[in-house]
């Protein structure tokens, strides 16, 4: 590794003061250079290629962690800290930087459906557990709000909606939406915390038509909705903190591309096993004789 450091920067340092503040010989250094590289650093060479690929293709987002699960998934034989150590050495890190805070707002005179989410819950098929929630993204236009519906098996974003209101619409399209991709039948569990626009008579005239059991989380319990959460944090994180809109037709492209092209589709999960909520869901539909 010594070596290889003084081979990459002899245009700015000479090989003399390299070799001494590393404390290693000149004729060791010129030895290894004249007898080509080993094949550990040919393999670390071809390593750190595949590790850039990856990078790039997450836009940035992925740390070794994930990066060391997709070198894996292409049959690539190494270690994590392997694969940290070489991207700490060539200065490759995840982008996400910012925290995410949590914010509700839930007071109006509206009734609140039953918590069915109390005792826990997991989901052994699509479209039995729902989970929703809105957000905001800031652009140089004014806010921007986010309703998004995320199925509890795959972690998919199976609907969502962007406007510049908070009004019962918002929700109102992205259960639309997600009722003509997924083609819901009946008994499933649609999961909110106690917002106004989830406790409006016309969403709950929506979801009782559609006969879906409302629930809502519990007064002041985030945690019913954490899965939600999580999709919300890992939004703000890798794409809305690290971007300036200047409108809000900026932020409804970008979200769009993030949504539908890298999260649900290429985006690898660790709840998922490392692999992207599309790609889950495929290997566990019923194969067909």
């Amino acid at each position: 590794m010594k070596f290889r450091f003084i081979g990459d920067h002899r245009s700015r340092f000479s090989v003399e003061e390299m070799c001494r503040v590393l404390k290693v010989s000149r004729s060791g250094y010129y030895a290894r250079r004249n007898r080509g590289k080993s094949p550990l650093a040919k393999e670390n060479e071809k390593l750190l290629c595949e590790i850039r690929r990856i990078h790039i293709e997450s836009r940035g987002r992925y740390g070794s962690p994930r990066i060391y699960e997709e070198l894996k998934s292409h049959g690539f034989s190494c270690s994590r800290p392997r694969v940290a150590r070489l991207m700490r050495f060539h200065g490759i890190r995840s982008r996400i930087t910012k925290k995410y805070k949590v914010t509700t707002k839930s007071k109006h005179k509206h009734p609140v459906s039953p918590n069915l989410l109390a005792d826990g819950y997991a989901a052994k098929g699509g479209n039995e557990i729902w989970v929703s929630d809105i957000t905001y993204v800031w652009t140089r236009e004014g806010w921007l709000y986010l309703a998004a519906i995320l199925d509890v098996f795959n972690r998919q974003i199976v609907g969502w909606s962007l406007s510049e209101s908070l009004k019962k619409e918002l929700v109102l399209h992205a259960i639309h939406r997600a009722m003509g991709h997924r083609q819901p039948k009946g008994s499933l569990i649609f999961h909110s915390d106690r917002g106004s626009q989830y406790a409006s008579d016309a969403v709950r005239k929506l979801l009782n038509n559609s006969e879906f059991k409302q629930s809502m989380s519990g007064k002041g319990n985030c945690f019913d909705n954490a899965v939600m959460e999580s999709f919300f944090h890992t939004l703000k994180t890798e794409l809305v903190y690290l971007e300036d809109y200047w409108t809000r037709d900026q932020a409804r492209k970008s979200i769009f591309e993030y949504i539908e092209v890298f999260y649900n589709r290429q985006r690898i999960h660790s709840s998922l096993g490392y692999l992207s909520p599309v790609e889950f869901e495929r290997r566990c539909l019923p194969k067909v004789a």
